[in-house]
């Protein structure tokens, strides 16, 4: 993967596991350091001491400065160094003992962060301002399996009847219905359908209550490079969007299998101080599905034109690599293919 994935938001931590003590994340083959001040403020910076290279998450953050835990360097927001112990009170500080903090972000519950200059902002997502929705946040998690993989899967709706049939998957609803590309706002890409699910057990949480076959409306598009949002209707009125994103920890070269990180969002427009658990624990046996399959796959999804055999249910997909293709190319503009 080129260079240009830098210039993007990855969430790469859930906001509340960013605490008083000092919190490594890996993004793209290379580790980071977060961590958390008495006041809120965050900070992240390459986990490496600039003395002697040892690992910064490794240490503690005493009085809302992060000690190393090698030799005491302490730095402090932003990652200035403000203290070598080994030199002595009022000693000079030398230049390049600073760390360089990199660009965060915190929203939707979740930490962002940009290992290089940011394109962009974080994908948008509109709902987070509407009142009238709740939302639900999720552990993140690792998935042994390539984030390009991930993406494929959260686009495709032909893999409901099979991978989904132990949750909402009606193995009857085989065929998908034709569909258009579009713009589907400021943010999104991709394409809006109705389908029919199961609603049988756990899923009468999810749709709160109906018949145990029901129909509902969908959209699902992609913000590059690795978010994907879905949006639910339901008879009934109730609304949910639901964001995915994810974050490749490897990218596999040299390393099998690769490995990603992955989070979902929930918003909902109904009362779910009762039922929200269950709502977030069956979206969870989903995911789970998803996992089992992706991680039977190895290495990353193929880019290359003609390397995989495409059918019409696949058109978002194809467009989300034609553009992601784009993106690691260093191509700032493409023209939407004839297939949109």
């Amino acid at each position: 993967m080129g260079d240009a994935l830098d210039n993007y938001w990855y969430a790469v931590a859930t906001a509340d596991a960013i605490g008083s003590d000092p919190t490594r994340v890996e993004l793209r083959d290379q580790g980071y350091v977060i961590w958390r001040t008495p006041d809120g403020c965050i900070t992240a910076a390459p986990d490496r001491c600039s003395h002697r290279e040892a690992r910064l998450s490794d240490g503690s953050v005493e009085n809302g400065c992060l000690r190393c835990p090698y030799h005491g360097w302490s730095f402090g927001d932003q990652g200035q160094c403000v203290d070598v112990p080994s030199s002595g009170p009022g000693a000079a500080i030398p230049p390049g003992a600073h760390l360089t903090a990199l660009p965060l972000d915190e929203r939707y519950g979740l930490i962002w962060l940009c290992p290089g200059d940011p394109v962009g902002p974080v994908p948008a997502i509109g709902v987070d301002d509407d009142p009238a929705f709740t939302r639900l946040n999720t552990r993140m998690q690792t998935w042994d399996c390539a984030a390009t993989r991930m993406i494929d899967n959260m686009l495709d709706v032909a893999h409901f009847p099979y991978t989904h049939a132990g949750t909402f998957g009606r193995e009857q609803e085989q065929v998908v219905p034709k569909f258009s590309l579009t713009q589907l706002d400021d943010t999104f890409y991709g394409y809006e359908y109705s389908i029919v699910i199961n609603n049988e057990g756990d899923a009468k949480t999810m749709s709160g209550g109906g018949g145990d076959v029901i129909g509902l409306d969908m959209s699902t598009g992609f913000a590059l490079p690795f978010s994907v949002r879905s949006t639910m209707s339901y008879e009934n009125g109730i609304e949910q969007v639901l964001f995915m994103t994810a974050a490749p920890m490897t990218t596999g070269i040299g390393v099998q299998p690769p490995r990603s990180m992955f989070t979902f969002v929930l918003w909902r427009n109904d009362d779910v101080s009762d039922t929200g658990q269950g709502i977030v624990d069956f979206e969870l046996e989903v995911a789970l599905e998803d996992q089992r399959m992706l991680e039977s796959l190895s290495g990353e999804l193929s880019l290359q034109h003609g390397a995989l055999v495409d059918v019409v249910s696949d058109r978002a997909s194809v467009e989300w690599r034609r553009r992601f293709s784009a993106l690691i190319d260093n191509s700032e503009s493409y023209v939407p293919s004839a297939a949109s």
